[in-house]
């Protein structure tokens, strides 16, 4: 049996680092056609010759989700290379620690921007290609915070409630036009969000959260991930016992609210 990923044209974005890194890696042993995007164009390239791609299965297309009036024209480059765009992985952004009333609010302003305004964007200026082809699927990385709240990521949350909003909306909308849509929702993974994450005044945190360290393994996520896409799943949580937390939200949320503002969240 072929495999599902085999023959598609795939483009992620932030693919540079972390998960995004750990996709390209495992759909380099399908057949399929990757576009690889982020800020760092030298370090796709280095990580696209690290896995072996042969030049004819990869392009580098530079991307910053804060650009995003730009999207139409990146996307249009993006059609320009192999013809049709099958999957795009949703994958960049960016993550937050500080408390609520320690955060600037053009922090909150710039979360917004990346992690929803630039992906709601890509998707935008993506689909009309994809219906003109005859479907596809987008997926959306979101987070546990995409579904419930916690201490130290208010911007952060505000951002990734907004793209399941988005997103459940516009599933409705191309059903008809066979575009599937698909949300991962993360939980703890080793990759190095937290070091970039922002603080309340916009600096870079630098360092490892503990529980990030301790967190599922980028690789083992990503093959999580790629059988979740391939199943056409509507939204799945992928972590440790974190993902339970979803589960509370739905039919406990007085004990979740109990949890979350006594756990350890970094």
């Amino acid at each position: 049996m072929d495999n599902y990923f085999d023959d598609k044209t795939i483009w992620i974005t932030g693919a540079s680092s972390g998960i995004g890194e750990a996709l390209v890696t495992e759909l380099a042993k399908t057949t399929a056609r990757i576009i690889l995007s982020s800020r760092k164009e030298e370090q796709l390239e280095l990580i696209a010759q690290k896995i072996g791609l042969a030049q004819n299965r990869y392009v580098i297309l530079p991307l910053d989700l804060y650009d995003y009036k730009n999207m139409p024209a990146i996307a249009a480059k993006a059609i320009e290379k192999f013809g049709t765009i099958d999957i795009l992985i949703n994958n960049a952004g960016l993550s937050q620690r500080s408390l609520a009333m320690e955060t600037n609010i053009e922090v909150d302003k710039h979360l917004i921007e990346v992690d929803y305004i630039g992906t709601v964007a890509l998707t935008k200026a993506t689909l009309p290609y994809m219906i003109k082809n005859g479907g596809g699927q987008i997926v959306v990385v979101s987070s546990l915070m995409g579904v419930f709240g916690a201490p130290m990521r208010s911007g952060y949350c505000g951002a990734k409630h907004a793209l399941h909003g988005f997103f459940d909306s516009l599933r409705a909308e191309l059903y008809k036009d066979k575009v599937l849509i698909t949300i991962i929702c993360p939980g703890f993974i080793q990759t190095n969000i937290s070091i970039n994450a922002v603080t309340g005044d916009g600096s870079v945190q630098g360092t490892m959260d503990d529980a990030t360290k301790k967190g599922m393994p980028v690789d083992v996520f990503a093959r999580k991930m790629l059988s979740a896409i391939e199943k056409k799943k509507y939204q799945s949580a992928i972590g440790g016992r974190e993902v339970m937390g979803v589960f509370l939200k739905r039919f406990f949320p007085s004990w979740l609210a109990k949890i979350t503002r006594k756990a350890k969240v970094v």
